[in-house]
């Protein structure tokens, strides 16, 4: 055997050898686990304080799932308690919910400076369990003189049958686009940015950053726009697309150029 034909055999045999290692490496890891855990956290804390917005406008949601509205002015700081029920009540949007929403508050929302809290108690939306607490502080006009808030956000979103918990906590400036100088609230438009971190229902690490603010129009039940990452401990960025204004609830995900369309009910 001449030293050419060795070769040849030495290459031909270290080929193989590496498409047998390509063949057997790990499968591309496409779970979009903690994507979809952020999303519905990110939903049902958005939803949560629009029930506040409208319960202290007009005192229920003027549907089929009103809450009872308690209102306190003599404790300090002052406090509001919605009661949706023991028993599921379904919206007119299809969402159900029970159990309670303690409020307290500082002062009036538009004040600068007034914080209010947001705590759910044995709070449930389409039967998962929200727990947790949700805290806004107004931090007056920005430079466009839209009313921006600052908001911290820590809790858990739990089965309904208790398989299994996602923790979020979040940072975000709330900035106030559009309804700010009338006295509805169905023309309120507010953009979300910031980051925050959680833990998915796998027990799987992962952060979060909002590249395309999230666009929260109260006549809308859902988040309609904007571009989050998320991205779980060793793992490649998973991002979520909540689309361009359609009051859906929908949004997708996409890992590693493969697109997974979800929904939020």
């Amino acid at each position: 055997m001449n030293a050419q034909h060795t070769a040849f055999i030495a290459l031909m045999t270290l080929s193989l050898v590496a498409c047998r290692k390509d063949e057997e490496s790990e499968p591309i890891d496409l779970d979009y686990t903690s994507a979809s855990d952020n999303a519905r956290a990110e939903d049902a804390f958005n939803d949560m304080l629009a029930q506040v917005d409208k319960a202290v406008v007009d005192y229920g949601l003027r549907d089929l799932c009103d809450p009872t509205v308690t209102f306190d002015t003599t404790s300090s700081p002052r406090t509001i308690t919605l009661d949706f029920g023991e028993v599921n009540c379904t919206a007119l949007n299809g969402r159900t919910r029970r159990g309670r929403i303690r409020v307290s508050y500082t002062g009036r929302y538009r004040d600068i400076g007034t914080v209010i809290t947001i705590t759910p108690e044995n709070y449930h939306v389409n039967d998962l369990h929200i727990q947790g607490a949700k805290t806004v502080t107004n931090l007056g006009p920005d430079s466009d003189g839209h009313l921006q808030f600052d908001v911290l956000e820590s809790g858990s979103v739990t089965a309904s049958d208790g398989s299994w918990t996602a923790t979020h906590a979040a940072h975000r400036t709330r900035t106030w686009i559009q309804g700010q100088d009338t006295e509805m609230i169905l023309d309120d438009v507010y953009l979300i940015s910031g980051s925050g971190s959680g833990v998915n229902r796998n027990g799987v690490p992962y952060t979060v950053s909002i590249s395309t603010p999230l666009r929260i129009a109260l006549s809308c039940p859902f988040i309609t726009q904007g571009i989050v990452h998320v991205i779980p401990q060793g793992r490649p960025d998973r991002v979520i697309d909540y689309g361009t204004g359609t009051c859906d609830g929908n949004f997708s995900v996409a890992v590693l150029g493969h697109i997974f369309g979800l929904s939020i009910g």
